[in-house]
């Protein structure tokens, strides 16, 4: 095989899967995070046959401690390593766009205080209503707090988190979601310069009291990539650039050619799978939102196991599927370890598993200094010249 072999780069990011705390991880509150290997002993193990094969159990082994349950192999079939985040911040926005080679040199803003007046009174003002909360709270917790007030008012939850979020949670049948949209939207326009935050997030829940609980119309309105990123070379280059997941999102729709907004794991496993049958040329990136969003933020890691061995199994059906030019990677955006005190995202290495028939099996990548490496490398690949931070290790892993 060449390098001209390659025709699809199938990227498969697991949503907080990180396995281990980063050199800076104090700086974040974050010592002791490891999300992969507390939550595989948490859970007593983890079933994961199919990544062990890839080389999930080198990989941990590599750097420590062996994942429970995922025993290294002696023949990998992935070139295997991590990668370390450069950027500052552990958020979703910040690792996504390190991956596709953006590295931002300042965190986006956070708010362990809630947001200053003049951005409520702003918005407030915008909204024609007053908010309830303003300060950083879970989810599910602020809801269940407020959730009966809101009902009788009809005033949106604000909140936000350790991460760069704007949150607006509401009932969808005391705001109708596609106001809440509208509402976000406002409160995208007023959250730019030095507030500008990473995110504004939809969050519409139903229910009663006590038995409040989160749909899947959540909605990300992300701040705009402030150069191009590996999207937008390969779009530019005539080829697929397929987005599933929140994907859209977090680009703000910037250098796409497809979108799929599933809503959760199942839905995105089914989407990839269909675009894997059917795509062209180009890139295939997925965002897996369960991990993160239904059991690292809520400190379930028996639940965080079951999806990771639901997506093995997955992953393993996939097979059949692939061309003799697809190269698939697995990897992830930050950590948020399930078993922690913390409900937020952690500042670790994420895994970094590359497969299919143009790469070369076994190889060891060691650890990468920055996310920003896959972008490069992705770009690399498709032979797609593009101005991206990161080294490239293509010529580490394709067969020649």
């Amino acid at each position: 095989m060449t390098y001209s072999n390659v025709e699809r780069v199938i990227l498969l990011i697991l949503d907080s899967v990180g396995i281990g705390e980063a050199p800076d991880a104090h700086l974040y509150g974050d010592e002791g995070s490891d999300t992969l290997r507390n939550t595989a002993k948490a859970a007593g193990g983890l079933r994961a046959p199919y990544l062990g094969k890839l080389g999930l159990g080198n990989l941990a082994a590599a750097f420590g401690e062996p994942l429970l349950g995922v025993e290294p192999t002696p023949r990998p079939m992935a070139a295997y390593g991590r990668m370390a985040p450069k950027s500052p911040g552990k958020d979703t926005t910040t690792g996504h766009w390190e991956i596709a080679g953006l590295v931002l040199d300042r965190p986006f803003p956070v708010y362990p205080n809630g947001f200053p007046p003049e951005i409520i009174e702003r918005f407030e003002e915008a909204i024609g209503t007053k908010i309830l909360g303003n300060k950083p709270a879970s989810g599910t917790a602020i809801i269940n707090e407020l959730g009966e007030e809101h009902m009788r008012t009809g005033y949106p939850i604000v909140y936000t988190s350790a991460d760069s979020v704007f949150q607006i949670a509401s009932h969808e049948e005391i705001i109708p979601v596609p106001r809440l949209y509208e509402m976000c939207t406002i409160a995208r326009e007023i959250l730019t310069g030095e507030h500008g935050v990473g995110r504004v997030i939809a969050r519409p829940f139903i229910g009663v009291k006590g038995a409040f609980k989160r749909t899947e119309r959540r909605k990300d309105f992300s701040i705009k990539p402030f150069r191009k990123t590996l999207l937008d070379y390969v779009k530019e280059a005539g080829m697929d650039v397929i987005a599933i997941g929140k994907i859209e999102d977090i680009f703000a729709f910037q250098g796409l050619t497809h979108s799929d907004h599933t809503g959760n794991n199942p839905a995105t496993m089914k989407s990839v799978a269909g675009f894997v049958k059917e795509a062209g040329r180009g890139l295939i990136i997925a965002n897996f939102i369960c991990f993160d969003m239904r059991f690292g933020h809520r400190n379930d890691p028996h639940g965080y196991a079951r999806a990771l061995e639901e997506f093995d199994q997955w992953l393993k059906g996939l097979e059949v599927s692939l061309k003799d030019g697809d190269v698939v990677v697995i990897t992830a955006d930050h950590g948020c370890d399930p078993t922690t005190p913390s409900t937020d995202h952690s500042r670790e290495y994420v895994p970094l598993i590359v497969y299919g028939r143009p790469v070369k099996q076994g190889v060891f990548l060691g650890t990468r200094g920055s996310f920003a490496d896959l972008g490069s490398t992705v770009a690399d690949l498709l032979e797609i010249p593009a101005d991206l931070a990161g080294m490239s290790f293509k010529n580490e892993i394709l067969r020649r």
